[in-house]
C-alpha cells in the first residue's frame, strides 16, 4: 500500500519489462538500516544483494529521525553496499493508523473521496495534516465496498522523504511495514487469514492478515533484547554471553535447562500474553459475524523469531499451528537458486524484502 504519486503513473498501463522499476527496498528501524536488491531471472526472482547497517540506540526512535547525521550515514552505507538508488521505503507501523470502513462507488477515486469526507473519524489527525491510502477487501450484501486504509501524519512522511532525498536516493513508493511483511511471507494470491508475529530487538509487531491485506496491527514494547537482558541479569554475564546462552538454550524444556527457563520465562510469557489477547480479540470479531475469517495459523518472523522452544510454546498457548516464516516464498525455486544469507538471518529481512517485492506486483 503506497502513499505516493506512483499509482497514478501505473494506472493506465504497466511499463515494458526493460523499463520496469528496480526491485529494491530499504527499511529504516531503531536497530539499523536494511537494504536489498532483487533480480528477475528466467526461473523467477533472486536476491542480488543485501546490506544491514546498525544504528546507535536512539538515532531513530518511535518513527522519528533523532540523530540525522547518523541516520543519513547508515542509509548511504546501506545503499552503497546493496547497490541501490531507487527504492521502496518503509513507514513505521507504530506510527500508522489502520482502519476499515464502508464506501460507495465503483472506482478508487470514489472510495477515496468518501473516506476524505469522514477522515477525522478514522485517523485521529486533522485531515490537512494526514496522508492515507486504501485498498478494497470485499463487498457487503448492500453492494457497499469494504476498504482497509492506513493513515500517517504528513510531517512524518515528509521528514522521511527529505532524509532519503539528502542521502541521494529516490523513493518510488512508501509503504507501511505490515503490508510489506505480509507480501514477503505469503504466496501471491494467498487467501488465508494469518497471524504474523514479528519479534525484533526492542518491539514485537502483531498483525492479522487476510488475503495478504493487514486487517489488525499493533506494536508492543517488548522484544528479543528484553530476553537477553533477563539472562544477563540472572546469570551476571556480559551481553555477548547472554546472547549466546539465549541462542543455545532458549526455553526448550530440556534436561539441564531449568535455570535458563527460570530466568526468561516471565519475559517470554509477557510477549505471549500480548499476542494471545490480540488473537482472542480477532476471533471474537469472527464469532460476532461480519466479513471476517478466523485465523488459521501463525507465522513467526524477525531477528528473534528462532528462540529455541518459542514456536512450540506459542502453539500450545494459542491453540493454532505456529511456524517460522519463509521470506523467499515468492522467489525462484531452491532447485535453481540458493540465498546468500542463512535462514535465521533471513527472518530479519521480511520487511525489506516485502518492500522490494512491491514493484513486482505490477509484472505478475
Amino acid at each position: 500500500m503506497e502513499i505516493t504519486f506512483a499509482e497514478r503513473v501505473r494506472a493506465a498501463f504497466a511499463p515494458p519489462q526493460y523499463l520496469a522499476p528496480p526491485l529494491a527496498g530499504m527499511d529504516l528501524s531503531p536497530s539499523g538500516v536494511k537494504a536489498v536488491r532483487l533480480e528477475r531471472g528466467p526461473y523467477g526472482l533472486t536476491l542480488a544483494s543485501h546490506a544491514d547497517v546498525p544504528l546507535a540506540g536512539g538515532a531513530y526512535a518511535n518513527g522519528d529521525v533523532v540523530d540525522r547525521p547518523a541516520v543519513l550515514a547508515a542509509i548511504v552505507a546501506a545503499a552503497r553496499a546493496a547497490r541501490v538508488s531507487t527504492i521502496t521505503a518503509a513507514l513505521p507501523e507504530s506510527k500508522s493508523y489502520l482502519f476499515e470502513t464502508l464506501v460507495a462507488g465503483e472506482k478508487k477515486a470514489h472510495w477515496t473521496t468518501s473516506v476524505e469526507q469522514h477522515l477525522e473519524e478514522l485517523v485521529p489527525l486533522p485531515p490537512q495534516l494526514s496522508m492515507f491510502d486504501i485498498v478494497p477487501v470485499g463487498r457487503t450484501n448492500k453492494n457497499e465496498v469494504q476498504v482497509v486504509g492506513v493513515g500517517f501524519a504528513r510531517r512524518l512522511v515528509e521528514d522521511l522523504l527529505s532524509v532519503y532525498d539528502e542521502a541521494g536516493l529516490q523513493p518510488q513508493a512508501l509503504e507501511a511495514e505490515n503490508f510489506a511483511v505480509a507480501r514477503a511471507l505469503l504466496p501471491a494470491h494467498d487467501q488465508s487469514t494469518v497471524l504474523i508475529i514479528d519479534i525484533g530487538k526492542t518491539t514485537t509487531k502483531i498483525c492479522i492478515v487476510s488475503q495478504r491485506v493487514p486487517r489488525f496491527a499493533t506494536t508492543i514494547g517488548i522484544g528479543g533484547h528484553a530476553v537477553t537482558l533477563a539472562i544477563q541479569k540472572y546469570f551476571g554475564v556480559t551481553e555477548t554471553e547472554a546472547r549466546k546462552i539465549k541462542a543455545d538454550k532458549g526455553i526448550a524444556p530440556a534436561l539441564g535447562n531449568e535455570e535458563c527457563l527460570g530466568a526468561i520465562l516471565s519475559t517470554v510469557a509477557a510477549i505471549r500474553d500480548e499476542i494471545a489477547s490480540r488473537l482472542d480479540y480477532w476471533q471474537a470479531k469472527v464469532a460476532s459475524g461480519g466479513m471476517y475469517q478466523p485465523v488459521s495459523h501463525a507465522i513467526l518472523v524477525g531477528g528473534n523469531a528462532t528462540l529455541r522452544g518459542f514456536q512450540e510454546y506459542l502453539e500450545s498457548s494459542l491453540r493454532i499451528p505456529v511456524a517460522t516464516g519463509n521470506v523467499f516464498v515468492n522467489f525462484a525455486s531452491r532447485d535453481v537458486w540458493l540465498p546468500a544469507i542463512d535462514y535465521n538471518e533471513s527472518l530479519a529481512y521480511a520487511t525489506v524484502i516485502g518492500l522490494a517485492l512491491h514493484e513486482n506486483q505490477y509484472h505478475d
